[in-house]
């Protein structure tokens, strides 16, 4: 499996027999060098993850495939996922497999899915299996899809690689994100399809990097709280991530809400007004 690739948008990869990768070409801060779509099956008939409508990508998506695209899946509705999903399901008459959009901002409410597929669900389509597994965190609908005879599990935006998740309020959900992120670990795949970056090969590690993170992330933020008294969310910004570009703060300001507001509904933070504070101060640490 190569690991190692330049990720070039238009570029279709092989990275297993059945295994196809084609990046969009919508690289950028959030994206990296772009949306990863996968290309499954022997006549890559199973399209996961169509990414942007993008006209380019479309068609490079249908050349792939051919006359041959049955079903697409996608794992969530972000922008930079589904939106290409209409286009080519009219375009094909393939059958559209996801949850359907929360209706909260940066959702794809052109996506319109044939099927709701529930957790655990093992889809069958046209000699391609691949099993949901619920993963709410990144977004409420978000779903990876699992190759149980690979071990290979496709993780849209639950896991990426070279980088972590933004968890994006109102949709987003930190305490959902970090139980997904044990959910998976508890699978044990052998490796990790992200919808950005290389393939993962050392999956466990990965997840536990990103469990540490966000863990350590919320101790900076009791910390800060502790020390202050009471702080406002951009004070908390400023330190909590002083390890980050400035450039970066206006989306490090999602993460941190969602941080915040799970420590509310855990009793271990109050909001009064514009100012956060902690409740338990003896529960630091």
């Amino acid at each position: 499996m190569n690991r190692t690739s330049k990720l070039r948008p238009g570029l279709l990869e092989e990275l297993l027999p059945g295994v196809h990768r084609l990046v969009a070409p919508n690289g950028g801060p959030m994206t990296g060098p772009g949306t990863n779509t996968y290309l499954l099956g022997q006549r890559r008939q199973v399209v996961l993850d169509p990414g942007p409508a993008i006209n380019a990508h479309v068609d490079a998506i249908m050349q792939a495939a051919g006359d041959q695209l049955s079903h697409i899946l996608v794992t969530h509705t972000h922008v930079d996922h589904s939106p290409a999903a209409a286009v080519l399901a009219k375009l094909s008459g393939a059958r559209l497999i996801g949850l359907p959009p929360p209706a909260a901002p940066r959702q794809d409410q052109s996506f319109c899915p044939d099927e709701n597929p529930h957790d655990g669900a093992v889809l069958e389509m046209d000699g391609v299996q691949l099993r949901a597994i619920f993963t709410p965190g990144h977004a409420s609908n978000h779903v990876c899809f699992l190759d149980d005879d690979r071990r290979l599990l496709f993780t849209g935006d639950h896991v990426m690689q070279g980088s972590t998740v933004v968890i994006p309020s109102p949709d987003g959900d930190m305490a959902a994100y970090i139980a997904s992120l044990q959910k998976v670990e508890a699978l044990q795949v052998a490796n990790i399809a992200p919808g950005h970056g290389n393939i993962i090969d050392d999956p466990q590690r990965a997840l536990r990097r990103l469990i540490r993170h966000r863990l350590q992330r919320e101790a900076r933020v009791l910390a800060r709280l502790a020390k202050a008294e009471r702080a406002t969310l951009e004070e908390l910004l400023a330190d909590v991530y002083d390890d980050v570009s400035k450039q970066l703060h206006p989306v490090a300001e999602f993460s941190l809400r969602a941080h915040l507001i799970k420590l509310v509904d855990e009793g271990r933070v109050a909001k009064e007004g514009r100012f956060w504070r902690v409740t338990e101060p003896d529960r630091q640490g």
